[in-house]
């Protein structure tokens, strides 16, 4: 057991390093407009106007609201170029959080984060929630978002033997046995046709103790 979850869980068909795989850049979105949308959505509902966001897992895109103006926009990835090419982000770092699950930023740096569509990628998913809140300030909320395309050799093993409201309640799971969290919920926002959108949403606790 791993994180109290069955042994294999993480696993995945690909192995190699994550280095490896992502060396190549993809300049190409991963979900459809209407799901695209919703993300969109939920930024606008959840991430303060003026506040310091940070887009993990992020890539050439962030889907952020293009009226909204941020303090900053912070993105983490692992591809320089597809960050470079990001025009919503103010800084960016390359980071395999499947090698360093711990965030190369100072405690209390955020105001918000995002996670779209990548959190099925990660082998330490719990280690490195915990420290998301680590680098939150108390009651910023972080917006996970996932939908049913991926990259099928990088994926973990237990995310393919679900279904979204499974993918809803492993993302749950995660974040509980990650500590520093409140206020979580599972949220539906599919469009009627088109990718599905599922999101869990929860807000970094008052205190990490």
């Amino acid at each position: 057991m791993k994180d109290g979850l069955p042994a294999g869980a993480f696993q995945r068909l690909d192995e190699t390093p994550d280095a490896e795989f992502y060396a190549a850049p993809r300049l190409v979105t991963h979900i459809d407009d209407g799901a695209i949308a919703a993300v969109t959505a939920l930024y606008r509902e959840y991430f303060p106007a003026g506040g310091a966001i940070l887009d993990l897992m992020s890539s050439w895109v962030s889907h952020l609201p293009p009226e909204a103006s941020y303090r900053r926009v912070t993105g983490l990835g692992m591809n320089a170029e597809e960050l470079a090419a990001n025009p919503r982000l103010d800084a960016w770092v390359v980071h395999d959080l499947n090698a360093e699950p711990r965030l190369p930023f100072a405690d209390g740096e955020f105001d918000a984060a995002g996670c779209c569509v990548s959190i099925d990628y990660l082998v330490r998913p719990v280690e490195v929630l915990g420290d998301l809140a680590r680098v939150l300030r108390p009651d910023a909320p972080v917006v996970i978002t996932f939908s049913n395309r991926r990259f099928p050799t990088k994926v973990i093993a237990l995310w393919e033997a679900l279904d979204d409201a499974g993918h809803a309640q492993l993302v749950a799971h995660y974040l509980r046995a990650a500590g520093g969290w409140t206020d979580m919920v599972g949220l539906d926002r599919s469009p009627e046709v088109g990718d599905p959108l599922v999101a869990v949403v929860a807000r970094r606790a008052a205190s990490l103790e």
